[in-house]
């Protein structure tokens, strides 16, 4: 395994790093308008990488840990090197990320996020005395920043390149395709569904849920299989539906079915709209568990709600995502280089943009109203006519996730019309960086905050 692409690999999540000794692993880290930083010691075999979200902390007593700071987290991230057995003066340096990710608004510009991370990188790491042998930082692409663990060579890579994908089928499906498409999706579980009404109706019926969860053995397992994780320990075993309803409540287990049942509803491949194994999932389950705190921060509409809706706000690329790649090309140059957005380049492309297939699909499951409203809405929520706010928040809630998230998906939230639409929402625009602390460090442990 002297090639670090037949190594295994891990991500570094947002706001945290892994350091390590020689081995065959490969760090690595999707970055955006984050920056990530290789540091290691060739001579001591010993190294590590940080993804950091923002240049300081808005000291607001928010839970993210120091890590997710320049400010904080690179003297954290020395200090462990150091401890691990690292020479301070055999140390080098790798920078990559801080992109402005398009299309570009003069509030991206005005904010700076990236710019500003990546100057106190530079700066702490002068005055470390640490030399930054190779830097990738700024511009308009995401990327993909690794750390080979064997060999201590970092390696920085656009993301969306496929050397193995770069011809273009040039007949794009028709509308008959597409319908068909729409009919093969298998309808979500009768279970999941009676969750969503019952979430969007406020009424709870947990004892028929129960009963229901209890009939469906893949959702069942899944469901015991998370309780059983090391966020619960080995003090509290889950064996039953139950005893996962008497552990964890009866909110965050209706989360977790509606969270298993959708999963498997999104393609796990790396190619088409997902950037990564997948990333289409991530993606939807991180965009739920940020709506649903912006609901509560603003008072907009329920939590509950919010976080179905973020869940379910990309169904519709599962309907595209199987022609995606055979044009992948196209959709690289329009939203990659030529900066439209993605929505444009679906329907110049197929005729129909993802939140329209999701609404399809939503009515096709018989959704609630608000729902497929927020589906089709959620990158123009001026439109919504059933649910406005509900739309507002999925639609800040993708954007977070497109900036700080890169490498789950292909497209980007336009930032045009932010500072209108946080303000819709009782956010003052001078506050966006503040609410990027409400990404979740670890999105996929089974309990869903």
């Amino acid at each position: 395994m002297n090639n670090s692409k037949n190594r295994p690999k891990t991500a570094v999540a947002s706001g945290s790093y892994q350091i390590s000794t020689r081995k065959q692993l490969v760090l690595e880290a999707y970055l955006g308008s984050c920056v990530g930083v290789n540091i290691y010691d060739r001579k001591a075999e010993i190294g590590g990488l940080i993804h950091l979200l923002l240049p300081e902390s808005n000291g607001n007593g928010s839970s993210w840990r120091p890590e997710a700071y320049a400010s904080s987290g690179m003297p954290l991230f020395l200090k462990a090197l150091i401890a691990e057995g690292v020479n301070p003066s055999n140390l080098k340096a790798s920078i990559a990320g801080g992109a402005l990710i398009g299309p570009v608004s003069k509030r991206d510009l005005d904010l700076d996020i990236g710019g500003r991370t990546t100057e106190v990188v530079q700066r702490f790491l002068r005055q470390a005395d640490i030399p930054i042998v190779e830097a990738e930082t700024g511009g308009h692409l995401g990327c993909r920043l690794s750390l080979d663990l064997f060999t201590f060579k970092s390696l920085m890579q656009p993301l969306g390149l496929f050397p193995d994908n770069d011809t273009e089928v040039s007949e794009a499906p028709s509308p008959a395709s597409l319908d068909a498409a729409l009919k093969t999706v298998l309808p979500i579980p009768q279970v999941a569904l009676k969750i969503i009404r019952m979430v969007n109706q406020g009424y709870y019926q947990m004892a028929a849920v129960a009963g229901e969860i209890k009939t469906d053995q893949i959702i069942s397992a899944k469901i015991i299989q998370m309780c059983n994780s090391t966020y619960l320990g080995a003090k509290q075993k889950v064996d039953s539906i139950d005893r996962a309803l008497v552990i964890i409540g009866e909110q965050k287990l209706l989360k977790m079915v509606v969270s298993a049942s959708m999963e498997t509803h999104f393609n796990n491949s790396g190619d088409g709209y997902s950037l990564c194994r997948g990333g289409l999932f991530q993606h939807a389950l991180q965009t739920a568990i940020v709506a649903q705190k912006l609901a509560a921060l603003t008072g907009k509409v329920s939590p509950d709600i919010a976080y179905t809706a973020g869940l379910l706000h990309d169904i519709g690329k599962v309907v595209l995502d199987q022609y995606l790649s055979a044009h992948w090309p196209f959709f690289y140059r329009r939203t990659q280089i030529d900066g439209v957005a993605l929505c444009t380049a679906e329907s110049e492309k197929f005729g129909m943009s993802h939140p329209e297939a999701g609404f399809k699909l939503a009515k096709a499951w018989s959704l609630p109203e608000n729902l497929g409203d927020a589906i089709l809405h959620h990158h123009d929520p001026e439109a919504s006519h059933s649910d406005s706010g509900l739309a507002h928040i999925i639609y800040l809630a993708d954007l977070l996730l497109s900036r700080f998230q890169v490498g789950h998906g292909l497209g980007n939230v336009d930032t045009e019309e932010l500072a209108p639409r946080m303000i819709y929402l009782g956010l003052q625009p001078s506050k966006f960086p503040a609410l990027v602390e409400l990404i979740p460090q670890d999105p996929f442990g089974p309990i869903y905050s």
